[in-house]
C-alpha cells in the first residue's frame, strides 16, 4: 500500500538532486581537468585528423590536462588506473609543464596501430594508436610500458619510483 508514495517520493528526490540550482557560485564549479568530459562525436579515420587528435593530447598531457589524456586511452590502458586515480596521481606529484610537443606524423604501422611521430625538446617519440569505434585511442601500454607499470603500483610506490616529492 505505502509502495506508490515511496516511489513518488524517491522519484521528487532523484529530480531535485538533478535540477540546476538557479545560481551558480564560480568558485564551486570544479576544474576542467577532473570534469568529464561530453559523449564526443566520431573522429575522421584520416591521417590528418589523428595528428591533430595528437597533437591536443600531448598539448594535454604537457600542461597537466589529466581528464581528457586518460579518456583518449584505450580500454586495455584505462584497466589499469582509474581515472581518478590517474588525476590525483598527477595533480599530487606535478612534475611541472613540459616544453611543448610537436606532432610530426601519423601512419600506419603493425598489427593495425598508426604509429604517431613526435618530437618534445629535440627528443623523438613514438606512440601506438588504433581506430576503435570511430575513435582515435592513445594506447598506453605499447606507447610507455614503463608508465603503464608504474601507475599499477600503489601510490607510495609510484610517487618514490617517480620521485614526488609531495608523499
Amino acid at each position: 500500500m505505502h509502495r506508490p508514495a515511496i516511489t513518488v517520493a524517491l522519484l521528487a528526490i532523484t529530480l531535485a538532486a538533478c535540477s540546476a540550482p538557479a545560481t551558480r557560485d564560480p568558485a564551486a564549479t570544479p576544474s576542467p581537468r577532473v570534469t568529464a568530459t561530453a559523449t564526443p562525436g566520431p573522429d575522421p579515420e584520416t591521417a590528418a585528423a589523428l595528428i591533430r587528435i595528437a597533437q591536443v593530447f600531448n598539448n594535454d598531457f604537457g600542461n597537466n590536462i589529466d581528464g581528457p589524456v586518460w579518456d583518449r586511452w584505450d580500454g586495455r590502458s584505462q584497466a589499469v588506473i582509474s581515472r581518478a586515480d590517474y588525476i590525483r596521481r598527477h595533480a599530487e606529484c606535478f612534475a611541472g609543464t613540459q616544453p611543448p610537443a610537436h606532432v610530426e606524423s601519423a601512419a600506419p604501422g603493425p598489427g593495425g596501430a598508426w604509429l604517431v611521430q613526435y618530437e618534445i625538446g629535440g627528443i623523438q617519440f613514438t606512440d601506438h594508436w588504433f581506430y576503435v569505434n570511430r575513435r582515435w585511442v592513445f594506447d598506453l601500454i605499447l606507447s610507455n610500458p614503463a608508465a603503464a607499470q608504474q601507475y599499477r603500483l600503489p601510490f607510495a610506490k609510484y610517487a618514490a619510483a617517480t620521485g614526488c616529492n609531495t608523499h
